[in-house]
């Protein structure tokens, strides 16, 4: 099956299939599942929850991504049920008790999430490249402070390396740094990029277009971009 084979929301059989003809796997909506991809279902206009759809009229796609909910669905359920999704401004919004149900032939899974997972997965399968000199391994965990600093101060309006020293917040081990690697000595201390560029975002309200920026610009953030969007797109943003 090819790309274009794909439809652009894809039922679980036509997921599966697809997914299997680039892996050479089996694929199960709870497998699916596992490897995080989001589900949806169509929300046709309903004037007794207007509050969801906004200026939708027509309806709109909404995801499941509660814990809860894909539990149930990756264990089996006959059916689909929603206790929270997001509106059509992409507002997070727990729905009346006990939630709405649908059938699982409504499931949707979009196309670029389905790409995006065989990318990876291809990308995984292929033979792991010769092994980097030990000293590189703290790198895989995170980025030093001369790298964030380089990175994003910029683009804070705070004493950014004055932040990251004393580690208090979102720049601490309950945060963005990495917990323990700080433990010898603060020079160790290495902060996980994702993270703190979604903490600068939601604490210290640095807008997202030139943290994106920085991620498909410094050489050190180029390995940690695909995760950076994946959050973005868990995040809706």
């Amino acid at each position: 099956m090819s790309t274009t084979d794909l439809p652009f929301r894809a039922t679980i059989a036509e997921a599966c299939a697809w997914l299997a003809a680039q892996t050479g796997t089996p694929w199960t909506l709870a497998r699916l599942l596992a490897h995080e991809v989001t589900p949806h279902v169509w929300l046709d206009y309903d004037a007794a929850h207007a509050e969801l759809f906004g200026e939708a009229n027509g309806g709109y796609l909404a995801p499941i991504f509660v814990a809860e909910d894909i539990a149930r669905l990756a264990g089996g359920s006959t059916d689909v049920l929603i206790t929270t999704t997001k509106d059509a401004y992409r507002i997070v919004a727990r729905l009346p008790a006990p939630g709405f149900r649908r059938g699982l032939d409504e499931l949707r899974f979009q196309k670029q999430d389905l790409q995006r997972l065989a990318g990876q997965l291809q990308h995984a399968a292929q033979p792991a490249p010769a092994a980097a000199p030990a000293a590189a391994k703290e790198s895989q965990l995170g980025i030093g402070k001369a790298q964030a600093m380089l990175a994003f101060a910029g683009i804070v309006r705070l004493d950014l390396g004055k932040a990251l020293d004393e580690a208090i917040g979102i720049f601490g081990d309950d945060g963005a740094r990495v917990k323990a690697s700080a433990k010898k000595s603060r020079r160790n201390a290495v902060w996980n990029p994702v993270t703190l560029a979604l903490g600068l975002h939601d604490v210290y309200r640095v807008p997202l277009g030139p943290l994106k920026r920085a991620f498909k610009t410094h050489d050190f953030l180029l390995d940690w971009d695909a995760n950076w969007e994946r959050s973005l797109q868990l995040l809706g943003k």
